[in-house]
C-alpha cells in the first residue's frame, strides 16, 4: 500500500501583497474582533479583550461574527473595519 502526501501551500507569492502599517501603540484605539462564529472564539476573545484593555489601553472593542466560518469576512465587516477600527484580530474557534 502506498500513499501520496500533498503540500497544501501555494507555490508562488501573491504579487503586490504587503502588510498594513502597525500602530506604535494601541492606547485609546478601537480594535475589532472578527469571529468565525464557532464556540471556541468566545473564551479567546474574552481574555484577549481584558488583556488589550488592561495592558495596552485599548479604548473600545467591537466584536463581529462572519456569516460563514469557512468564507472571508463579509463586505460590511471589511467596510466597518476600514472605517472604524485602528486594528483587527481574527479568531478561529476550533
Amino acid at each position: 500500500m502506498s500513499f501520496t502526501v500533498l503540500d497544501p501551500t501555494h507555490e508562488t507569492t501573491p504579487a503586490g501583497f504587503s502588510l498594513a502599517p502597525r500602530p506604535a501603540s494601541l492606547a485609546g484605539m478601537t480594535v475589532g474582533f472578527i469571529s468565525n462564529g464557532k464556540e471556541g472564539t468566545k473564551g479567546y476573545f474574552h481574555h484577549l479583550e481584558a488583556m488589550l484593555r488592561e495592558e495596552f489601553g485599548v479604548a473600545r472593542i467591537v466584536t463581529t461574527v462572519k456569516s460563514s466560518y469557512s468564507a472571508p469576512a463579509d463586505a460590511h465587516i471589511v467596510e466597518q473595519a476600514g472605517r472604524d477600527w485602528q486594528a483587527a484580530v481574527t479568531g478561529i474557534g476550533d
